[in-house]
């Protein structure tokens, strides 16, 4: 029997509705497996931002490192314009806890969500791969003159040997534990002319120690058109961390929406933070109106990366259950609220025992 303790921060607005969902079906895979799943819940969100000034506590990533996963809802509330303390707990965790990998599986449940002609399941299984911790998101740079006429804002994009050497490996490393074939790396080195001519070297560099592995190379601005036209063309993409950003939403879109889109931050050896890719919709907090499918695939990639198989696959079969007889929300094109679609899953798994 296996022991797992993973942290559970909520987050904001819809955050807290589907990562409701999310628990729910986690538990319940739990007690179909016998797996011994502990849950500790985390209130670190706006609401005890705005309570306390604090977003994330002295020793606060230190004890996120103790567990052995963490699972994040989204982060965002309109009293928190400046957005601190998003930038606080999920940023943060990141770069403290070094999470330079950013897993988003792109895959395909249903023809019906794909917004393309003729594409069909089994036509879109990508993995993309983000830096994660370095590129135009490290927060260097500054404003000269603010708000005046002559006002100059500049951001610097970090760009390390060693971390673009990882993020590369780690995509290689997958494609062959995974039975992968290819990997294109993305850049925009015609014009990023310093920062991303490191990257087209390491990946030349790495990629020849994969002779196994088709490797290719595409501009970013390539890349997106390719992605609308002919995604069944592509299996692993790693690439910068604002690209990385950009090309993911092109993949969820072409999976269903954001409401589909999951995601892992990873290092390995330590413990990842896995996050539903959309955002916390005010406006639709606590309105049981929520997709809960993209939380729900986030709980499946946690279970994946924690080798609890089972539960992983449980909830994959349970999810292209509910795609296939129209048991979702209103953006899927079914009649459901947020715990329904929860408790429908958790009906699922449970009649697979």
């Amino acid at each position: 029997m296996t022991h797992k303790r993973i942290a559970i921060v909520p987050g904001d607005g819809i955050g807290i509705d589907v990562t409701a969902e999310a628990v729910k079906v986690l538990q319940v895979c739990a007690e179909v497996t016998g797996n011994q799943i502990e849950l500790v819940h985390y209130d670190y969100g706006a609401d005890k931002y705005v309570k306390t000034g604090i977003s994330m506590p002295p020793g606060g990533y230190d004890d996120l490192r103790k567990y052995d996963a963490i699972f994040m809802g989204a982060f965002g509330d309109p009293r928190v314009p400046d957005m601190k303390h998003a930038a606080d707990i999920l940023l943060g965790t990141r770069f403290v806890l070094d999470l330079y990998v950013n897993y988003r599986p792109v895959k395909l449940y249903d023809e019906a969500l794909c917004p393309l002609k003729g594409i069909k399941p089994g036509d879109i299984d990508i993995a993309i791969f983000r830096e994660n911790t370095e590129g135009l998101y490290v927060g260097v740079g500054g404003i000269f003159k603010k708000n005046t006429p002559e006002e100059i804002a500049v951001q610097e994009d970090v760009n390390t040997r060693k971390g673009v050497q990882r993020i590369i490996e780690y995509a290689f490393e997958f494609a062959v534990k995974n039975g992968r074939k290819k990997v294109l790396m993305s850049d925009k080195a015609n014009v990023l002319t310093y920062g991303h001519d490191l990257w087209q070297r390491v990946f030349k560099e790495v990629s020849q120690k994969y002779p196994q592995i088709e490797s290719s190379h595409m501009y970013v601005d390539a890349l997106s058109m390719q992605l609308l036209l002919h995604p069944q063309n592509f299996d692993v993409i790693v690439t910068c961390n604002m690209f990385g950003d950009i090309i993911t939403d092109i993949g969820a879109a072409l999976q269903g929406g954001l409401g589909m889109a999951a995601s892992a931050n990873i290092h390995p050896g330590g413990p990842a933070m896995f996050e539903p890719v959309h955002g916390s919709a005010p406006k639709y907090a606590g309105k049981d109106v929520a997709n809960p499918f993209g939380a729900i695939l986030t709980v499946q990639l946690m279970m994946e990366h924690l080798q609890l198989n089972r539960e992983a696959q449980l909830i994959e079969d349970a999810v292209q259950k509910a795609i296939a007889e129209k048991k979702t929300t209103h953006d899927l094109g079914g009649s459901l609220g947020t715990r329904a679609v929860g408790d429908f899953l958790s009906a699922s798994i449970r009649a697979a025992k």
